[in-house]
């Protein structure tokens, strides 16, 4: 029997967050800063789907923050009219933590990079995932370093040839959506930067998602790695490279609908299928609110790591879980309940202090 989809409830991760008293359009989140990337780099097809998805939200825009990192995607801030922090180096998950945390009336969005978040801010990256702070990290993957030039990132493909690897990389690389469920991130997408519908719609989840929301985008270096994934993009070819998942609905792809994920009886595994009459009703029904990481991780798993070949795009995983801020801020309450507030000079001058003699 194919696996089933459960529903889950739906909670508004905004709801803290002040609404806008003017009707709002895509113009009002433009800044009067020249936009600054190579002519035909995916980011402007980001940027551009984000300043007019912003909108609907309908919130005030003295309540929405960007912060980012270091890289060519790390210059976001400054185009969009919000407040905004251009941080250090794969630190912006931790920066942003603090602001969410401390600022609950506020929504918090990450932009970083393949590089910025997965290899100096690795560790920043993994711990918001599990601790579950109410951000959205949107991570930009071009497979390579843009912004120095061109050398290998955490997510290129084995024997990529760069500068800093002209034999070939060596390196194996990371999946990040692997990495996310792995880190039990609550909300695990992936989406393309051409795709302004398909990216929208992930955005809107992302947004609506209480806990952290990582969306992975791929997108296009056209100087340093140009046509990373065309074979995503080119649509003869993407109607048999692309799974596009929506939960409650069978996991079919390929010319209409040709093609099928199904659990291997013996191994376990999820493995591709032609669709014939006898193995149709083994076809799974993708169910994003699963509780178990499992099934999320295994379609993650699918694309060959070279090619991309079978690659899923949509919602992995969007499940409930106790959000950081929320039980942070219950603490704090019950704290001041059963001791009152604090006082800075009584802690400082404290039991646990102690002289130190010269």
């Amino acid at each position: 029997m194919a696996d089933t989809a459960t529903d889950a409830p739906v909670i508004d991760a905004l709801s803290l967050v002040p609404k806008s008293d003017a009707q709002q359009s895509m113009k009002d989140f433009k800044t009067d800063q020249e936009v600054r990337w190579c002519p035909g780099c995916g980011d402007y097809a980001v940027l551009a789907a984000v300043q007019g998805f912003m909108p609907s939200l309908g919130l005030a825009k003295e309540n929405i923050v960007f912060v980012s990192g270091i890289g060519c995607s790390s210059r976001f801030p400054y185009y969009m009219n919000t407040y905004g922090m251009h941080s250090i180096h794969g630190r912006a998950p931790a920066i942003a933590t603090g602001l969410a945390t401390s600022r609950r009336d506020l929504s918090v969005w990450v932009v970083t990079g393949d590089g910025d978040a997965l290899s100096i801010g690795g560790n920043h990256l993994i711990h918001a995932l599990r601790r579950n702070v109410n951000l959205k990290i949107l991570l930009f993957n071009n497979r390579i370093y843009g912004l120095t030039k061109g050398q290998y990132s955490p997510t290129s493909e084995l024997g990529k040839i760069t500068k800093s690897t002209p034999m070939g990389s060596l390196d194996a690389p990371f999946n990040p959506i692997s990495l996310a469920i792995g880190a039990e991130a609550s909300f695990v997408a992936r989406t393309v930067d051409s795709d302004r519908k398909h990216l929208t719609e992930v955005l809107r989840q992302a947004a609506a998602h209480p806990g952290t929301a990582l969306v992975e985008i791929y997108q296009n270096c056209n100087i340093f790695n140009d046509g990373a994934f065309e074979l995503l993009k080119d649509k003869t070819q993407a109607q048999e490279a692309v799974i596009r998942l929506e939960h409650g609905q069978p996991i079919r792809f390929g010319t209409d609908g040709a093609k099928g994920v199904i659990r291997d009886a013996a191994t376990g595994d999820l493995k591709i299928v032609d669709v014939t009459p006898e193995n149709e009703s083994r076809i799974l029904v993708h169910d994003a609110h699963n509780p178990s990481p499992t099934t999320a991780f295994a379609l993650s798993r699918l694309a060959d790591p070279d090619t991309l070949h079978h690659t899923p795009i949509g919602v992995l995983r969007s499940v409930d879980r106790p959000v950081y801020d929320t039980e942070m801020a219950e603490q704090l309450d019950a704290a001041v309940e059963q001791k009152g507030k604090g006082e800075l000079a009584s802690l400082l001058s404290g039991g646990d202090t102690w002289t130190v003699v010269g």
